[in-house]
């Protein structure tokens, strides 16, 4: 069985603020290391594990990187857009910036895009996309 993953299984696999569902996401991530279940998440996914964990929990941007490395790593866990999403985590780490910055500059590369229309100048230019003047 295929099974899409959503981000509050994440984070209460990684916050341990409900101990009953925290049980049961690591339940569902034991399946799937011993293969009982194939586990699929895509970026949006991350993007909402990013900034819960930011926003809600205040937790630093390098350990919600480290978190969502750590996601990727899961056995029997497969992510859609896995390529792009891996460039924009090492892009985000790289540069100290926000992953969904990230995944937009590694995204605007992908596309071959030439510049990114953006009023988000400033980070973006820090992750190295040559910006459009509009």
């Amino acid at each position: 069985m295929r099974v899409f993953v959503d981000a509050n299984v994440f984070l209460r696999y990684f916050t341990l603020d409900d101990a009953g569902q925290h049980e049961r996401a690591a339940a569902l991530f034991r399946e799937a290391s011993q293969g009982a279940v194939d586990l699929i998440t895509g970026p949006p996914v991350l993007f909402e594990v990013a900034w819960t964990l930011q926003a809600a929990y205040g937790v630093p941007r390098r350990e919600v990187l480290d978190v969502l490395y750590r996601i990727l790593a899961f056995p029997g866990l497969a992510l859609t857009d896995a390529p792009l999403a891996e460039q924009a985590l090492r892009l985000a780490r790289d540069s100290n910036r926000d992953f969904a910055d990230a995944y937009i500059a590694a995204s605007a590369e992908a596309a071959g895009a030439d510049a990114v229309a953006t009023f988000n100048r400033r980070d973006l230019q820090r992750l190295g996309s040559a910006l459009y003047d509009f």
